[in-house]
């Protein structure tokens, strides 16, 4: 029996693109396992109730029972974060973005805006500053004196 479908749910268009990637991970971590068995759990399912989790911010074991079980969800889910499968989709997505846009594969220019950054240990102590509004010692220092004064 098919379920409804939830709003977090991959359309057929958004899993076409992140499935091979999926399979190949599955078949790879098949091959290597001592038993060969491939398990039963529908990937395209688990990958709904994780976007479900992130979307609805529930509890792993307050999943919703149409999904696979909690347990199952959360075993992949560690599995593809230490397998790094998740930064390697989220990489092919960015690419295929930009290449939409008919941008540069990588960007040409990373903007980190905060109101205070933290020295790291290798600043020099005349180049730290001491920033009022956040009471720490910062990287650039009070910026507004440093930049009108």
């Amino acid at each position: 029996m098919k379920r409804e479908p939830y709003l977090s749910d991959l359309s057929d268009e958004q899993w076409a693109l992140i499935e091979p990637m999926i399979t190949a991970w599955k078949q790879d971590r098949v091959a290597r396992s001592a038993t060969g068995d491939p398990g039963s759990c529908d990937l395209r399912e688990v990958v709904n109730a994780i976007f479900y989790q992130n979307r609805t911010g529930c509890q792993w074991r307050l999943l919703p029972h149409d999904f696979p079980a909690w347990s199952a969800v959360f075993y992949y889910f560690g599995l593809w974060r230490e397998d790094g499968l998740d930064q390697r989709i989220q990489e092919l997505l960015r690419c295929q973005v930009r290449e939409k846009a008919r941008r540069l594969e990588d960007p040409s220019l990373v903007i980190i805006d905060t109101q205070s950054v933290r020295a790291a240990a290798g600043v020099p102590k005349p180049r730290r500053g001491w920033t009022r509004t956040r009471r720490c010692r910062g990287a650039s220092g009070d910026w507004p004196s440093t930049f009108w004064g």
